[in-house]
């Protein structure tokens, strides 16, 4: 492993067009903290730079929905972003924003730069055009089918149901997002950075030189680099962002990812005036992106590519990026409202933050999407962190206590046994597999090794049975032995779980009446923590019982507002009363379409053979369905509405021709249509009468 002098860290700015939701978190953000912490703790020189991304098309979107300017909009969710991101602990040393005096100088002098040394290929091209609104078309504002996936609501840069980035060339049936208008194509010029220039150098940078990387990292990269780079437009045509700096470049701003990235320098800069370029410029630095999986291409391809066409800066060490987190086995979508946002979690569970910190680090999607369910919440918060971690720390204390005095006993050497020596040993490698674990970007694992080194200290509680000793020969020896090691363990437990936990961290703390500076990583595998004879308080509960009146609230809250749209307004909350139920309107309807559209549509009757519940998942169940000529399983999320037994020989109709998709490890290869009452009861759409398996419908 190479020696770097210094660690730059950063993580992906958010579009500041809307509070941060738990994907957010899950993606980037808590990763990047741990493996920040965990660096500071080794007593490494690290920054860790991020801020609010308050360019491009998001902005002026939202902005046109609340009816403010772009500015109102991003100095309201910057100041939301930055609160959300502090209470939950992401311990940034700088978070700063792109519209920022230093970050528009910044990215204005790094466009110069690659402009004046001839790197760009100035292209007047046809674009889309919007003839109601009089405006080009940026990315974002062009909504159509993705011819990837078949979603009909894909963006004119990505799909944020499938996640292929994609150009608006590309959509089927495309629209402008401004008037819903069919766009046409307009001449217009811009400045195009030639990727395929520097596609050779990339292929031996990231395939050959960066195998390390995630697979699905390295897997994304290489797909793109196998079909060959194109050259990309680094303008929009554009009033809100920062000015494209030549002449006859009115009304065109810098692409919102060039624009962006360079914000992680010019964060920088604001935090070291001085002294940013060791950090930027100096190969002795490792730097490290954490981001979501949206974000790969960006961070892998097209900003290496940047730098080294500028030239005399670093280039990334890793991009340990995760994969997408669901809720509820469905997708996040900001635009129907499926979503838990972070700073309503804030209000509804105060004094949690760290249970969120651990559901998510201990479910993070790093290899592969994963599921957050409020249920999985209320299990890992009760049965791991309260049962397993805080029930050790709690009966650690509290015998303390009850039989050594409120002191730490000393350790006799003298009866020392097998299962002390167990535990010992436990402790150090514990600590060698979480390093390890963190250093490579492992943080699941790490996380799982703090937890069961805390269940070896329950087991070992358990066996020794210290409150059985007292009266029997050497018993209070074998008591202090217990008590003490006990003790160590619930030290080298604080050190250990602080990356991912800090506020736990500093709650023991101050039951072990220990400064801050204990918790230096080389501190982790002592048994001299606690000093013999040392006073210790009386132990509090580190986490608290989650009840189920609290997760069927969440429940109800996340289903309530996607059915009816009501989106976060910040810090407000919106109360819906259930009276008042009959009187929202309904569901909008969704853009036209034409009868080519609907035809694609496989429509078939089937008949439910089998149902069975889906193992941890409160809403799937697993169907087997007759489709006549075949049989098929399906998952579907109705296991809330109806029995398993109450299903078999149902009649239904199912989208047959859906796209397989793997949820909770099993393929489900279809879609059984349902309808949805008033009261957000589901009932099947079906025929009139029975028809047999396999019949067509239209």
């Amino acid at each position: 492993m190479r020696d770097y002098k210094r660690i730059l860290v950063t993580a992906a700015l958010p579009y500041a067009n809307g509070p941060l939701h738990i994907g957010h978190l899950a993606g980037c953000y808590i990763p990047a903290d741990v493996y920040v912490r965990y660096q500071r703790a080794q007593q490494r020189d690290i920054k860790f730079v991020g801020g609010s991304d308050e360019h491009g098309v998001p902005i002026t979107i939202r902005a046109m929905k609340e009816g403010v300017s772009p500015q109102q909009i991003v100095d309201k969710y910057h100041a939301i972003i930055k609160d959300s991101l502090q209470k939950m602990g992401i311990s940034f040393d700088i978070y700063s924003r792109t519209s920022s005096p230093v970050h528009h100088k910044t990215a204005s002098d790094f466009f110069k730069k690659l402009y004046d040394d001839g790197l760009f290929e100035e292209k007047e091209t046809e674009q889309y055009y919007d003839e109601k609104t009089k405006v080009f078309l940026a990315d974002r504002y062009i909504t159509g089918t993705c011819p990837v996936c078949g979603n009909a609501n894909a963006y004119g840069d990505q799909c944020e149901k499938c996640g292929s980035s994609l150009s608006p060339e590309q959509l089927i049936n495309p629209r402008s997002t401004l008037s819903d208008a069919v766009p046409v194509k307009k001449l217009t010029k811009h400045w195009y950075f030639p990727l395929q220039n520097y596609e050779t150098w990339l292929k031996q940078w990231v395939l050959e030189d960066h195998k390390e990387w995630k697979n699905n990292v390295y897997g994304q990269c290489k797909s793109w680099l196998d079909n060959g780079l194109q050259s990309r437009a680094m303008t929009r045509d554009s009033n809100w962002g920062i000015k494209v700096p030549l002449p006859g470049a009115e009304g065109k701003v810098l692409y919102v990812w060039f624009d962006a990235p360079i914000g992680y320098i010019s964060a920088t800069k604001e935090l070291l005036t001085d002294q940013w370029a060791d950090y930027w410029c100096k190969e002795d630095t490792k730097l490290v992106h954490f981001i979501g999986k949206d974000n790969i291409v960006f961070h892998c391809i097209i900003f290496p590519a940047m730098l080294k066409a500028h030239g005399g800066f670093v280039l990334p060490d890793n991009v340990p990026a995760n994969e997408f987190l669901n809720i509820e086995g469905e997708k996040v979508s900001t635009s129907r409202n499926w979503a838990v946002w972070v700073n309503e979690y804030l209000e509804d569970f105060p004094g949690c933050e760290d249970v969120l910190r651990y559901v998510l680090c201990a479910n993070a999607p790093e290899t592969k999407d994963n599921d957050f369910t409020w249920k999985d919440f209320q299990d890992r918060n009760n049965s791991e962190l309260v049962a397993i971690f805080g029930n050790f720390v709690n009966r650690s204390l509290v015998l303390m206590h009850k039989l050594c005095g409120g002191k730490v006993p000393v350790f006799h050497n003298a009866v020392i046994d097998a299962d002390d020596k167990q535990l010992m040993e436990d402790i150090q490698s514990a600590k060698a597999k979480v390093t390890q674990s963190i250093e490579e970007y492992r943080f699941r694992e790490a996380l799982y090794e703090i937890i069961d080194l805390s269940r070896k200290g329950n087991q070992y509680l358990q066996k020794k049975e210290p409150w059985k000793k007292a009266g029997v020969e050497n018993g209070q020896q074998q008591i202090d032995n217990c008590i003490h090691l006990s003790l160590q363990l619930t030290a080298n437990l604080a050190i250990l779980i602080n990356p991912f936990l800090p506020n736990t961290a500093a709650k023991m703390l101050h039951m072990l009446k220990v400064v801050e500076k204990m918790l230096d990583w080389k501190n982790a595998g002592s048994f001299k923590l606690l000093s013999v004879g040392y006073t210790l308080r009386a132990p509090e509960l580190l986490f608290r019982k989650i009840e189920d009146s609290e997760i069927a609230a969440q429940v109800e809250k996340l289903r309530t507002n996607a059915v009816t749209g009501s989106a976060p307004q910040g810090t407000e909350k919106k109360a819906l009363k259930e009276n008042d139920a009959a009187q929202q309107p309904g569901p909008q309807l969704k853009p036209e379409i034409v009868y080519d559209d609907f035809a694609k549509l496989d429509l078939k009757t089937g008949k439910i053979l089998s149902a069975e519940k889906v193992e941890k998942a409160d809403k799937l169940l697993k169907l087997e369905i007759d489709l006549g000529s075949e049989k098929r399983t399906i998952v579907s999320g109705i296991a809330l509405h109806f029995k398993p037994e109450e299903l078999v020989g149902r009649q239904v109709v199912v989208v047959a021709n859906l796209a397989p998709r793997k949820m909770r490890g099993i393929e489900s290869n279809g879609m059984i249509l349902m309808a949805e009452d008033k009261n957000g009861k589901l009932h099947f759409v079906n025929t009139e009468e029975e028809i047999e398996p396999g019949a067509g419908v239209s």
